[in-house]
């Protein structure tokens, strides 16, 4: 019995230091709303969205483990859901938001596995309707998240840091064939922000590639901060477009106010030019609640290429209400 104990006491001593060192959490959000869309080539519809009309629906697990010399194991897996029906997101993957494992120290940060692209990164990050209904995300956004990646992190030097990223192709006898290829630089300096992403994809036959670079800028003046940007787009099927933002978002106690304007320039002969006009508001509950709303309308010149994005919405035209809860 003494022996039982002993051992016992020994394996509690174990889990206490190995508790110390790594740092596991469960982390995640729920976000559900009613849509409105309007102006779809079906008709209108409103629904119940559970894809995540302000962010995206996520269950994930992340830690770090202290390894001495001031370098750590990090990792993150992260699933996303539809919590008005239940199902998987992103085509039904487990983790099909991240996964990933890595190392970090002095040196910066070293990654593998499915991350985000560090083009989708800085426009995510630069959003002036911070991704209620995605009004920008439609119109400038890509590649989210890309398969088989590596990616670096620079420390922060200054208020700069660098990110890195290639993704493996994986065909056979073609090592550039399906390949994914990502950087971003950012400077973040007091009011002022600055990002610069670029994202280039080759496909499948190794014959052409799409290639995005997005340089978007904020200035915080105090009451509101303003947003401005430029896109590139190049690549398969002659495609040859640009883009400029302006927005500005206004926070005043509990509450925040947002604005967008997205001009679309298709240089291609299909000619496919938009504009989109976007307002949104935030009403903060608590630290881990808020209740939003927008309304974006998107002016497609020729035809219906660019849809709102609620429920990967059919429609030029969306008012939607929800809530937001993180945890």
């Amino acid at each position: 019995m003494k022996k039982n104990l002993l051992a016992m006491a020994v394996l509690g001593v174990a889990a206490g230091t190995s508790s110390a060192q790594t740092n596991v959490s469960i982390y995640g959000l729920v976000d559900i709303g009613v849509a409105f869309e309007r102006g779809g080539a079906a008709g209108s519809v409103t629904k119940l969205d559970g894809s995540g009309m302000h962010s995206g629906n996520r269950l994930g697990f992340r830690g770090t483990e202290d390894l001495g010399g001031g370098l750590s194991a990090l990792f993150t897996i992260e699933n996303g859901f539809n919590p008005d029906t239940g199902t998987l997101g992103q085509g039904g993957l487990l983790f099909g938001r991240q996964a990933f494992v890595g190392l970090k120290g002095g040196f910066g940060a070293l990654t593998a596995g499915r991350q985000y692209s560090p083009h989708w990164a800085v426009v995510d990050s630069m959003d002036p309707l911070d991704g209620i209904t995605g009004g920008s995300f439609n119109l400038l956004r890509r590649t989210v998240r890309t398969d088989n990646t590596l990616k670096y992190t620079t420390p922060n030097f200054s208020g700069f840091t660098a990110d890195l990223a290639y993704g493996f192709g994986e065909v056979a006898g073609n090592t550039s064939a399906s390949r994914t290829l990502g950087g971003s630089l950012v400077y973040a300096g007091g009011p002022l922000v600055v990002k610069l992403g670029h994202h280039n994809g080759r496909n499948a036959a190794d014959t052409d590639s799409t290639k995005n670079t997005a340089l978007i800028g904020s200035y915080n003046f105090g009451p509101a901060k303003a947003f401005l940007g430029y896109q590139i787009e190049k690549g398969l099927a002659a495609l040859d477009r640009d883009a400029a933002l302006v927005g500005v978002q206004a926070p005043f106690g509990p509450h925040t106010v947002m604005g967008s304007y997205i001009h679309k320039n298709d240089k291609a002969t299909t000619n496919n030019d938009a504009d989109m006009l976007g307002i949104a508001y935030t009403y903060v509950l608590s630290k881990r609640t808020n209740l939003y709303t927008s309304y974006v309308k998107i002016d497609n010149k020729n035809s219906l290429v660019y849809t709102t994005k609620a429920g990967d919405g059919s429609g030029d035209k969306e008012f939607n209400v929800g809530i937001r809860h993180k945890f």
